[in-house]
Parts: structure tokens; C-alpha cells; sequence
């Protein structure tokens, strides 16, 4: 295989240069008023007088936030799937299918070609960072291992099709970078995930794997299966030699950390995280794991912030990044090149700098666990049950948690964590655990705290253990198996949450 990681150093030089010299808000601002004057002839556009735009705050006066709901019923559905010049110019060729952990409901976001370039810069710059890092990287010399959903779209009307976001970055890949990905196209087209991770398997050149992309949860499967499948120890070392990079994003990656180094220890890889969303690629990591997420400002994305103590007022403060200021949750709100305008993304986060921003993850505005006035948020619910199983040396492979509400007078109400962990731990094990949990919840959490005060208005966290594979399999069962699917962390549906319930007490390994 021919070796162009040289060319890719010659324009990570130029990339970073110009990196290190962007000015975010002037970039920023320059963004939001191309995509106005690129859509101003679109109905929404028209409907909105783009036309008269000609600074933010005109355009945060004439364009209010919306939901997905809202685009949905008063924009895309009167003419899906021929949305064409209805919230951006031209037809909209593709729509990613959301995994819809928050709601249960799968969402249909629109990808128009701007997009699709955009997605395809934002890959180029992870590589970018990583080359700029590793001097003597060979990334291109080798394949990249795309782990993501299946690749198999579905024609919604001729020239338009829906799918996985992954799968339309598959099936869309450009012939000339074909040579550079595995799996190939027949494999990338299974939906059934356990048969593609066994063809995965069976057709790959191990040595010749550079880089691997995916969700940890996900990645950590197939890297398991591997290791059980050559009769050796899940190490990166033994199963893929040559890896250099591993690209994850998706989940917060706190909770897999461990497993990870574990699984790198005496490699020469290094993980690099993205904040990839179905409505465009918002921030990498172009420094180390510890600097937080890069946001990209020139790439066809216009952010705003709305602190998350505002959501749900009448009238919450709309910031960009000119306003923004360090260790404050915001809920973001993103204008794209695909026709989202102030679009409430859902995520929420924080910037840990502004120059350059940098920002991390913090949850999901829904994926607030608030049924007893505790509002504990994901960040902190990752951080307790991460540190509870540091501190009985065990490995949680994924977890699950709701509310119990009492029953009856003098009983108090709490919650349930559903953890599966990698091995099985003992009573006493499982009991530090959940204290640990506790304990550090109430450190974090001045309202979790206060509830937990003497017990008086909330009960002591309890933990209920399931074996190895379950979430694989609850997933599996509500056809949400693989690539981009993730478990969700907080279930506040109280029938969604009592179904998982019904399927844990009822669940055989």
C-alpha cells in the first residue's frame, strides 16, 4: 500500500498555522452571515427576512430557537422527503437517522452536500492534530477501521436516501479514499451487527489497521471478540500492531477510560476524542485528552449558548461566543449549512478555554435526573460510578439508571443503577460501590446532598447487577444494536425505565 501520510504532513503544517492564527469570533461571525446570505432565498429564509440580516442580533431577533419537533412538524414534514429550498438552497440529497437516546424516537436530520464537505474537513483535521503530535506517524500508510452502523440507506424517493450517519459516510465515501477504509462496502452494508463483527474479523489484515474509529462501548466489543477469536488477551499490542490512533466519540469516554489504557498498555497508540452530532461536527480534541475539545468556527457551524439554568424561561439569554464564559453549562443551540437555524442540539457542555475555545461535554438537556429535586446531571452521574469502580477495582461495561418512587408511607424514594460489569464482583464489593456512588454524588451535587441529608428525603443509591452482555442484548432487542447506537444513562420515562426493569429481572445470559 502506498504511504501518503507525507502529504498529509505538508498541509497539517499549513492547517495548524492557520489554526494557531484564527480569530473564533471574527470566524464566527463571518460564518453566521454567509449561511443568512446563502439561504436568504429558501422559504424559511424568506419567512424569516434573511434578506435584512446583517448582524447576530438581528438575527437572534428575527430567528427564534427551535426544537427538532418544531423544525419537523412546521418545516420538513409538509414535503418530506423533497425538501428542496424549503430551509436550504437546492434538495437535500440525504437524511441522518439520530439515534434518539434522549426521546426513544429516531429523528430524521437533513445532510446536504455543504455538509457532507464539512463532516469530511472536520475527519481531515483529526488527522491533522494527530500527525502535528506524532512526528514520525504513518497513518495513511495503512487502513482506517470504520466502526459504525450499517451502511445500508434507505430510498426514501429517487436521489434521496436516509440511514446511519456512519453509513452515509460508507456508502458515500470518495473512490480515491476507498483504498484507505475497512471494511469494505458488503460488510459495511450488514444490519445484523454480531454477523458483521464476525465478517469484520474473519476479512481483516490486522497488521495493516492504522487508525480505528467508533463509539468506545462498540469498540470495545469488537476489540473483545477479536481477542477471543485469536485465543489472546484483548491488547492492542497482539491484536493490531501498526495501530496509531483511535478516533472516539459519542459517549462520554470517562467511563471506558481504564478499559482503554489497559487495552493500549505497551502500545505507541494514542485516542483522540470527537463531538461528532447528525446536525455537524462540532469539536475534536487537537491537544491532549486533558485540553478538552477543540470547536471548530470554520466549518459551516454557527454556535449559541443558553446557560442551562435558563432552559424553560421565557425569555433565556442567547449567547454566542463572543459572550460565553469558562466553567458555565450551556445548552447549545446550531445554525448549519444544512438548513438547522438556532436548532436546540440537545448536548450540553462547558468551555474549559476560550483562546482558542475548548469545551467538554457535559450531557444531554434531557438526561437530567431531577425526580426528587435532585438534578443531578450525566457529567456527574459518569464521574460517581466511575470512581466507585476504581475504587472496588472493577470494570463497568455499561450501565443504565431511573428513579424508584415510593410506595407507600414512610418509604422513601431513590435510585436504581442497572450496572453490568466486565467480571463478577462479590457482595461486599457491590456494596462499597454503591456507598462510593453515593458519597460521591453528594460531593458533587449540592442538591443530591441535600436530599441525601439524614436520609430524610432520599434514599441511599442501590445498584442491581446484570451479567455480562445484557445491555449488548437490550439493545439488540429494541433493534438499536451497533455503530452509533448508544445506552442511554438516564431513563426519566418512568415506563421506559420499569420495561428495562422487566427485562433485567427477566434476562438469561
Amino acid at each position: 500500500m502506498i504511504d501518503v501520510t507525507s502529504l498529509l504532513r505538508l498541509y497539517a503544517k499549513r492547517r495548524r498555522a492557520a489554526l494557531a492564527a484564527e480569530d473564533a469570533v471574527a470566524v464566527q461571525k463571518a460564518q453566521l452571515l454567509n449561511l443568512v446570505r446563502r439561504a436568504a432565498n429558501t422559504r424559511f429564509g424568506l419567512a424569516h427576512n434573511f434578506a435584512a440580516i446583517h448582524s447576530i442580533e438581528m438575527f437572534q431577533a428575527q430567528v427564534p430557537p427551535r426544537t427538532y419537533e418544531e423544525f419537523w412538524r412546521d418545516w420538513w414534514q409538509p414535503n418530506f422527503p423533497l425538501l428542496v429550498n424549503i430551509t436550504w438552497p437546492g434538495p437535500i440529497p440525504f437524511f441522518a437517522i439520530s439515534s434518539g437516546t434522549t426521546t426513544g424516537t429516531s429523528k430524521l436530520i437533513p445532510v446536504s452536500p455543504a455538509m457532507k464537505r464539512a463532516n469530511e474537513r472536520a475527519a481531515l483535521d483529526i488527522l491533522v492534530h494527530h500527525v502535528s503530535h506524532r512526528r514520525q506517524s504513518r497513518v495513511l500508510g495503512g487502513l482506517t477501521f470504520m466502526v459504525g452502523g450499517s451502511a445500508d440507506l434507505k430510498t426514501e424517493a429517487p436521489g434521496i436516501q436516509s440511514g446511519d450517519l456512519s453509513g452515509i459516510v460508507a456508502k458515500r465515501t470518495p473512490a480515491w479514499a476507498r483504498w484507505l477504509t475497512f471494511p469494505p462496502l458488503d460488510i459495511a452494508l450488514m444490519n445484523d451487527w454480531d454477523k458483521k463483527v464476525d465478517a469484520c474479523i474473519a476479512r481483516m489484515d490486522a497488521g495493516s489497521i492504522r487508525a480505528i474509529t467508533g463509539t468506545p462501548s462498540w469498540l470495545l466489543v469488537i476489540f473483545d471478540c477479536h481477542a477471543a477469536t485469536r485465543g489472546v488477551a484483548p491488547l492492542a499490542r497482539t491484536l493490531y500492531p501498526n495501530l496509531e490512533l483511535i478516533v472516539h466519540g459519542a459517549v462520554n469516554f470517562t467511563p471506558y477510560r481504564d478499559r482503554f489504557n489497559a487495552f493500549l498498555d505497551g502500545s505507541h497508540a494514542e485516542t483522540r476524542e470527537v463531538y461528532p452530532a447528525s446536525e455537524g461536527f462540532i469539536a475534536l480534541a487537537d491537544e491532549s485528552p486533558t485540553d478538552g475539545l477543540r470547536l471548530l468556527v470554520d466549518n459551516g457551524l454557527f454556535y449559541e449558548f443558553i446557560p442551562v439554568d435558563e432552559l424553560g424561561s421565557k425569555s433565556p439569554r442567547r449567547l454566542w461566543l463572543a459572550d460565553v464564559e469558562e466553567g458555565v453549562n450551556y445548552a447549545i443551540l446550531v445554525t448549519s449549512n444544512a438548513g438547522l437555524w438556532a436548532y436546540l442540539l440537545g448536548d450540553t457542555v462547558r468551555f474549559v478555554s476560550l483562546k482558542p475555545p475548548r469545551l467538554v461535554v457535559t450531557g444531554r438537556t434531557s438526561y437530567m435526573m431531577s425526580a426528587f429535586g435532585e438534578h443531578l446531571i450525566e457529567e456527574e452521574v459518569e464521574d460517581a460510578v466511575t470512581g466507585a469502580a476504581r475504587a472496588v477495582a472493577a470494570d463497568v461495561t455499561d450501565f443504565s439508571l431511573g428513579a424508584i418512587y415510593s410506595t407507600k408511607a414512610g418509604e422513601l424514594g431513590g435510585h436504581l443503577f442497572i450496572v453490568e460489569f466486565r467480571t463478577q464482583i462479590d457482595e461486599q464489593a457491590l456494596a462499597a460501590f454503591a456507598r462510593h456512588i453515593d458519597q460521591r454524588l453528594s460531593a458533587l451535587n449540592d442538591d443530591f446532598r441535600g436530599h441525601r441529608a439524614d436520609g430524610f428525603a432520599l434514599a441511599a443509591p442501590r445498584v442491581q447487577i446484570v451479567p455480562p452482555g445484557f445491555f449488548a442484548n437490550w439493545m439488540k432487542s429494541r433493534g438499536k444494536l451497533g455503530g452509533q447506537h448508544k445506552v442511554p444513562r438516564m431513563l426519566n420515562d418512568p415506563a421506559k425505565f420499569s420495561a428495562l426493569r422487566q427485562y433485567a429481572d427477566n434476562y438469561q445470559a
